[in-house]
C-alpha cells in the first residue's frame, strides 16, 4: 500500500494517513482544522482509515468538532455531562458555552481568589428571608419592644407606656389591613392601598402612621422577614407629608383661674390642683408633671427640678417657682412619694369632667401652651422661655411670638389661691386626694 494515503471528499483532499516509522510507531491521520493541524494516532491501519473516512465527511460539513484534540473532546464531553446532572437537580439549562463565560468573569474579578471561596463567602453575608405571617410577625415586633417600657434601677424607661401603646395600636391594625399575607407578600401597592384608607385623617397623623410601618420594616429586616433590598420605602403612599403647623390654642388667664378655684373647691377634682398648677404656671408637660415626686417640688429653693429621668429631652432643667405657683403647692409641703400617683387616662378623664363642669372647652396641651405663650409675652426673651419650657429658642420664636399680650401674661402668673397663704383652711389637701 502506497503512503501517505490522501482521503478525499468529493474531489477535495480533507486528511491524510501516514504508515508507521521508527520516530513514530503508529499509523497517523492528519488534518487541518480552524486554521490548525491536528493529528491522531492508530496503532492498526483500519482504526486510521475508519477515523480518517469519518473526518473528512465532518470536516466536508463544517463541523467543528474536528478541531478539539482527542483530551479537549473527552473534557467538553464530561462537562456537557455535568451540565445535564445540574439541569435534573435544579431545572435550570445552561449551555456549555453560557457556564464557561460567566465563570471566565467571575475569576478575572477574584483576582486569583477560587469562586467557590468566593461563593462561600456571600452565602455566610446573605440573609435567607423566612417566610412569617404578617400578622404574627407584628405580634413579635410588640412583644420586643416592650422590655422597653419598664423602668431599670429607678432609670425612665427608654420608651412610654402611651407612646408604645400607640405604635402596638398602629401596627395591629396595619396587620389586619392584609390578613392571610406574609410580611415577604407586600408590595408597593399595598402600602399604598393601606395608606389611602386613612385619607381622612390629618397628615400629620398620616406620617405618624408611615413612621410606625417603617419602623416595623426595618425591624422585619433584621429579623430576615424581609430582603434588605425591598424598596417598598419606595412607595408613594410612604413619603412624609408637609403640613401647615396645627393652630396653638391656650387658656385664659380667667380661665386657668376657673380650673384652679374649680378644682380646690370641688373634693373629686381637689387632686388635680398641683398638676393644673405645674403645667400652667411652670410650663411642665402633662408627662413631666405626673412622673415628678413632691421632692422634686419642694427640694430646691424656688425652682421645681425636672431631671434628666422625667423630661422629655432626657435634660435636666429648673423651673422658676413664680410667687403664686409657690401659694398652689405650699398646702403639699408635707407631702411624700409621686405627686400624681394614677394613670394619665385617669387624669384626662377627671380633667375633661372639671372643664365640662365649667363650661371651658378643652384645648390640647392648652395649659402648657399657656405658659409658653404668656411668658414670652411678659419677658420677650425666647431663650429664656425656652430653657423654662425646656424647648429650642427657634421653636418658641417660630410657634409662640405675638400670641399673648402683656397686660394678659401679668394676670396668667398673678392666679394665686384666693385664701391668703396666712390663713389656715379647715380642710387642707392631703396628698392621697387623687380621682380614681
Amino acid at each position: 500500500m502506497k503512503f501517505p494515503k490522501r482521503i478525499k471528499f468529493r474531489g477535495r483532499l480533507l486528511a491524510t494517513i501516514y504508515r508507521p516509522s521508527k520516530s513514530y510507531p503508529n499509523y497517523r491521520v492528519a488534518w487541518t482544522a480552524g486554521g490548525r493541524r491536528m493529528m491522531k494516532g492508530f496503532p492498526r491501519y483500519g482504526d486510521a482509515k475508519s477515523h480518517a473516512d469519518q473526518l473528512v465527511k465532518d470536516l466536508a460539513k463544517g463541523s467543528q468538532v474536528t478541531a478539539l484534540t482527542p483530551a479537549q473532546a473527552s473534557d467538553a464531553l464530561a462537562a456537557l455531562e455535568r451540565l445535564q446532572r445540574f439541569h435534573v437537580d435544579t431545572g435550570r439549562r445552561v449551555s456549555l458555552l453560557a457556564g464557561i463565560s460567566e465563570y471566565c468573569e467571575a475569576a478575572a474579578k477574584l483576582g486569583g481568589h477560587s469562586l467557590g471561596a468566593a461563593v462561600d463567602g456571600y452565602l455566610s453575608n446573605v440573609a435567607t428571608v423566612k417566610r412569617m405571617d404578617l400578622g404574627q410577625a407584628v405580634e413579635q415586633f410588640i412583644e420586643a419592644r416592650r422590655p422597653k417600657t419598664v423602668a431599670k434601677d429607678g432609670k425612665r424607661p427608654q420608651l412610654s407606656e402611651g407612646y408604645a401603646y400607640n405604635v402596638a395600636m398602629w401596627a395591629r391594625e396595619f396587620a389586619k389591613t392584609f390578613p392571610a399575607y406574609a410580611v415577604c407578600d407586600l408590595t408597593k401597592e399595598l402600602l399604598n392601598a393601606y395608606m389611602a384608607n386613612h385619607g381622612a385623617v390629618s397628615p400629620k397623623t398620616r406620617n405618624e402612621r408611615r413612621n410606625v410601618v417603617r419602623m416595623f420594616l426595618k425591624w422585619c429586616v433584621r429579623q430576615d422577614y424581609l430582603a434588605a433590598n425591598h424598596r417598598l420605602f419606595e412607595a408613594d403612599g410612604m413619603a412624609q407629608e408637609s403640613y401647615e403647623p396645627e393652630s396653638i390654642e391656650f387658656y385664659s388667664p380667667a380661665e386657668l383661674s376657673s380650673l384652679l378655684q374649680g378644682a380646690s373647691e370641688k373634693p373629686q377634682f381637689k387632686g388635680l390642683v398641683p398638676v393644673i398648677a405645674l403645667c400652667g404656671l411652670a410650663g411642665l408637660r402633662l408627662q413631666e408633671a405626673a412622673r415628678l415626686a413632691w421632692a422634686d417640688v419642694f427640694h430646691v429653693d424656688g425652682h421645681v427640678e425636672v431631671s434628666a429621668t422625667k423630661s422629655k429631652t432626657r435634660a435636666r432643667r429648673l423651673v422658676t417657682t413664680c410667687p403664686a405657683l409657690a401659694r398652689w403647692l405650699e398646702p403639699y409641703r408635707a407631702c411624700e412619694g409621686p405627686l400624681w400617683q394614677q394613670s394619665l387616662d385617669t387624669f384626662h378623664a377627671a380633667f375633661n369632667a372639671l372643664l365640662e363642669s365649667l363650661g371651658i372647652s378643652a384645648r390640647r396641651n392648652g395649659l402648657r401652651h399657656g405658659f409658653v405663650s404668656y411668658h414670652l409675652a411678659l419677658y420677650s426673651n425666647e431663650n429664656l422661655t425656652a430653657a423654662e419650657a425646656g424647648n429650642s429658642p427657634a421653636m418658641i420664636h417660630g410657634n409662640y411670638k405675638g400670641l399673648a399680650t402683656k397686660k394678659e401674661a401679668e394676670k396668667w402668673f398673678a392666679i394665686a389661691p384666693a385664701r391668703p397663704a396666712n390663713v389656715i383652711p379647715l380642710a387642707t389637701p392631703t396628698c392621697a386626694e387623687q380621682p380614681h
